[in-house]
């Protein structure tokens, strides 16, 4: 609940299950599949493919030299590779050992030594590729899966007989830029695992593609929903996934079942065929058309969504791009629950809601959890467990679902008091040109005063180019949010992005916003303070010395370049016989004929980034164009114009020379820069563009 609001009644438990397996454990699941289809494939990966059969034999080998080594009952084994064949081998030859299994990030070192030094493992296990980035040389063992893949085959294929392990099975790992290392006991991992097949119903016959992490907590716990139910896992065969490759692989491989994040989902059922907001649908009754189906994505029945809010109006756009009957899940999951917590669909409204671009809903607990509001904070009860409290902030609405409000962490104190920004965010993406917008609270002066800042982005898929150019400026953005959001909560700035910022869990990425430099005084609040921001180094100087520096460079340059004249050009610049006043007008002309090319050389290598500060949305191809056409205009004089006082008047293939090389250059110039400055109005509150990292 938002802040003030009454404590919310707890919801949940889930539905009771029915038919619960009498297995203690998730290894227990897979060796029954093991024994009813060995033959069946469990991970399709190109030629590393295994059969139930074949997983299991290389499991059991690599457990029974886990144990040769004296892996203590309960012991972390850390996993270290990029080949996630062999990551599933190593994860379930470890809990057959007896021991926790904990998978790190390879592919980000740093990351992974951070990973490693909160577990203190007893082993890693790692490959030839990655023991160097991984090994801090505190001296553990170490298994290199190259090196000893001579010594573990010739191991015993059979199950090994261990009477005892350790009450943890998995240390799963937060995706936060400082990952949190959270055990979870066996229990919970099969407790997840079967309120996880409660909603998500999974058969025999499905294939299950995850595109997180494999250190991340919906593959590291999630590899059970296939292989504990009789499904494949599909995996990439050496490199980490793509978003051309999840493609390919749903298509080729006949993919049932995509578990992923917003981005992931994004890419995949909207990619680049345009995805126009959608204003009605499922979630406001409007009764919009399914778009045309696609066939690649015929195979898909079931997509999970989990990493972050997903908002009702971006759930009914992908929820139409997949086939009918098939469905669209947006999960909210705790590591300390193995990845439950609770989850929804459009089909769990009981009517049609209006508003749904500000509507985020979680819905209801997993079966065994408890889910409940204290204070607005969400309490998460997995089975077995105490509450958790998560941090986040939900309401429980009349119709019994949750709704996300936001997080703790991210409130922000004003003169006006605290304010959660989701509620803000929210009225933000009502327009009709904003897909996606975060507030935050930047400083405004060296006096300690803070300025809210929207960075918003446009809608997924839309067709817009160059990308985010339809974006609104700051004043037609607080004209859209006046009478909606308190004037004091109403941002007084605006940057525009291509794409939210997002970390690992595919979570927007706060801390990464770009940050506008700023100069200048403090303005007295709201939107008409005299507070500015502005290019680096500008807070340096007072305005009336940049005037005095630029007349002194202005000066020195064209000095400078009228010597040059006389060097390359003899003559060109001879004043003899010309009487005064002309001939000191004519001398200023030649001063700033060489200022300009100096300005031109320096607008050269400096003026792109200044280009890309000042241009929000702007296309990386037309801002190039716009910024040597900027520079030729400024060179072009000095060499132009000695050229021209050389040039015998009557010498009509040297004029002719000069006119193509020089003067229809310019007007082409001429022309970009008309195009680029008439394709996107310029706004005293837009600053630098950023590219959001992979969602």
């Amino acid at each position: 609940m938002t802040q003030g609001s009454t404590q919310g009644s707890p919801q949940g438990p889930g539905s009771d299950r029915s038919g619960r397996t009498t297995a203690d454990t998730v290894l227990h699941l897979f060796g029954q599949q093991v024994r009813d289809t060995p033959q069946a494939y469990a991970v399709i990966a190109g030629t590393d493919s295994l059969t139930y059969g074949q997983l299991d034999v290389r499991a059991n080998r690599l457990a029974h030299h886990l144990m040769a080594g004296g892996l203590p009952p309960g012991a972390v084994v850390a996993i270290g590779t990029a080949r996630r064949t062999e990551i599933v081998v190593a994860l379930l030859a470890t809990l057959k050992a007896g021991g926790a299994y904990a998978v790190l990030d390879v592919e980000v070192p740093l990351t992974g030594q951070r990973q490693l030094a909160a577990l203190a493992p007893h082993v890693l296990l790692t490959d030839a590729a990655h023991h160097a980035r991984l090994d801090d040389g505190s001296g553990r063992r170490v298994v290199r899966l190259g090196a000893e893949a001579a010594e573990v085959s010739g191991r015993p294929s059979e199950a090994p007989e261990r009477p005892e392990s350790g009450e943890t099975a998995a240390v799963l790992f937060t995706g936060a830029a400082v990952p949190r290392a959270v055990p979870v006991g066996h229990a919970r991992l099969l407790a997840a695992h079967e309120g996880w097949a409660e909603v998500m119903r999974p058969v025999p016959g499905d294939r299950h593609l995850i595109t997180h992490g494999p250190d991340l907590v919906p593959f590291a716990a999630g590899w059970t929903r296939a292989l504990c139910s009789g499904g494949a896992l599909v995996v990439p065969e050496r490199t980490p996934w793509t978003p051309d490759g999840i493609r390919r692989a749903v298509e080729t491989e006949q993919v049932t079942v995509v578990h992923t994040d917003p981005v992931g989902v994004t890419r995949l059922l909207l990619g680049d065929a345009g995805a126009a907001r959608p204003g009605a649908g499922a979630a406001d009754g409007g009764g919009r058309g399914r778009r045309d189906e696609d066939p690649a994505l015929r195979s898909l029945r079931l997509v999970t969504v989990t990493g972050d809010r997903l908002f009702l109006d971006e759930q009914d756009a992908l929820q139409s791009r997949l086939r009918a009957g098939a469905r669209l899940l947006n999960v909210y999951g705790l590591t300390e629950a193995a990845g439950t917590g609770t989850w929804f669909e459009l089909s769990q409204l009981p009517r049609p809601l209006d508003d749904p671009e500000q509507l985020s809903l979680i819905g209801a607990p997993f079966p065994g959890c408890r889910a409940d509001a204290r204070g607005g904070e969400l309490r998460l009860t997995p089975p077995g467990g105490d509450a958790i409290p998560t941090g986040d902030l939900v309401e429980l609405r009349p119709d019994g679902l949750l709704e996300f409000r936001g997080r703790m962490r991210d409130r922000i104190t004003t003169d006006g008091g605290v304010f959660d920004p989701h509620a803000v965010e929210a009225v933000i993406r009502s327009h009709p040109d904003i897909g996606a917008a975060l507030v935050a609270e930047v400083p405004d002066g060296p006096g300690g005063a803070r300025r809210l800042i929207a960075h918003v982005a446009p809608p997924a898929g839309t067709g817009s180019w160059p990308p985010a150019v339809d974006l609104p400026d700051g004043g037609r953005l607080r004209e859209h949010l006046e009478g909606k959001v308190p004037r004091a909560r109403i941002p007084q700035a605006v940057i525009r992005l291509r794409a939210l910022p997002r970390n690992r869990g595919g979570q927007e990425n706060r801390e990464a916003l770009p940050q506008p430099v700023l100069t200048g005084k403090t303005g007295q609040g709201g939107a008409g303070g005299s507070g500015k921001y502005t290019a680096v180094g500008d807070a340096t100087l007072t305005p009336a010395g940049r005037v005095g520096c630029g007349i002194a460079f202005l000066v020195f340059t064209g000095l400078l370049f009228l010597l040059l004249a006389k060097i390359f050009w003899p003559g060109s610049t001879d004043l003899g016989g010309v009487p005064n006043p002309w001939a000191f007008l004519f001398f200023v002309l030649y001063l700033f004929e060489g200022a300009s090319f100096a300005a031109g050389l320096v607008f050269l290598f400096g003026g792109r980034a200044m280009m890309r500060r000042h241009s929000p949305g702007g296309s990386p191809g037309l801002t190039a164009a716009a910024h040597l056409a900027v520079t030729y205009l400024l060179i072009a004089w000095w060499p132009q114009d000695n050229f021209y006082r050389l040039a015998a008047k009557h010498d009509w293939p040297v004029q002719a020379a000069l006119v193509y090389v020089f003067n229809i250059p310019l007007m082409i110039a001429a022309v970009v820069i008309a195009f680029y400055v008439t394709r996107k109005p310029p706004s005293p509150f837009d600053f630098e563009e950023a590219d959001g990292p992979a969602r």
